[in-house]
């Protein structure tokens, strides 16, 4: 593990990844494990040590707005705007895919999920190494993300090559994501954007998914910690879940008032359940609204069945 402020960061990281190997990154959302996208065996680490269905798509993160030519093709008006509007930041654009990209990238699918991150040593590796880098979160496939190194190294210890600590996740929550190959575009995951943000931003009404799996965070079941998780619409509700349990094998995951902040701590949250050794953990859902929208889909996918 090494500091994003280590003068050395920046070298150890490009060397790495320029070579094949994997390293756990942080971003404003969580913490991505990238490889190289000119590097077969570095994509292919990524899925081996995340135990993640080849089928898969993984996000692909450039420094600027060049990375919709860089990997995509045809890239549509409202992509564009929606880029120019919001990168670097928690947005995810559904592109079509240029045919020189590896498939390994994209599940094998002819679109391509790309996004610029607002955390400025992702990027600053990105302009050294002179190519994308392909990153889904830093743990194991269907388990909770994280926001901070230290759950990268529990999670993944010695897979990985390296883990740049940039401290805590400021967001939380991975990027929304949006498919802009349909008209009108389809919210394929909510995330670190609320849609009413980009509703008011662009002018344009997004609708929500229809269709098959085509983005990361779209299976069912997803961000679940070992214990079950329960949902409720109210404190009383969570309550009267609560006494249902024997004494001391369950406990209500924090909630902040504030959805920024229940964002920011939820994965944390659902981490610590574990830590805890519970195995119920019951979760009362905010308002479905803004960043509420986001939360409600992690815990949902959390609480289905794996």
């Amino acid at each position: 593990m090494i500091s994003h402020l280590d003068d050395d960061a920046i070298r150890a990281s490009t060397e790495i990844l320029g070579n094949g190997g994997v390293v756990a990154l942080p971003t404003e959302t969580v913490y991505g494990l990238g490889a190289s996208v000119t590097s077969p065996t570095g994509l292919r680490r990524v899925f081996e040590v995340k135990g993640r269905p080849f089928d898969h798509p993984l996000i692909t993160h450039g420094a600027s707005l060049a990375i919709l030519d860089n990997v995509g093709e045809n890239v549509s008006p409202i992509a564009r705007k929606l880029a120019e509007l919001v990168w670097p930041g928690p947005l995810s654009l559904l592109v079509p895919r240029s045919d020189s990209l590896d498939p390994l990238v994209t599940g094998g699918r002819s679109s391509v999920v790309v996004r610029v991150p607002a955390h400025d040593f992702f990027r600053r590796v990105v302009e050294a190494l002179g190519s994308p880098i392909a990153a889904p979160s830093a743990n194991r496939f269907g388990r909770v993300s994280p926001t901070n190194a230290e759950h990268v190294r529990s999670d993944l210890g010695l897979d990985v090559d390296l883990i740049v600590d940039g401290g805590p996740s400021v967001i939380g929550v991975e990027s929304t994501i949006i498919d802009t190959t349909l008209e009108p575009p389809q919210i394929l995951r909510h995330g670190g954007i609320p849609i009413e943000d980009l509703e008011l931003l662009t002018g344009v009404a997004f609708a929500e998914a229809s269709g098959g799996s085509r983005a990361p965070g779209m299976l069912a079941s997803h961000y679940s910690p070992r214990c079950a998780v329960h949902l409720a619409e109210s404190q009383a509700q969570a309550d009267e879940m609560l006494a249902q349990f024997p004494t001391g094998s369950s406990g209500l995951i924090d909630a902040p008032s504030s959805l920024a902040m229940y964002a920011a701590t939820l994965f944390s949250s659902l981490r610590a359940c574990d830590d805890k050794g519970w195995l119920h953990a019951v979760a009362v859902l905010p308002a479905d609204v803004g960043l509420g929208r986001a939360i409600r889909d992690r815990l949902q996918r959390a609480a289905s069945p794996t």
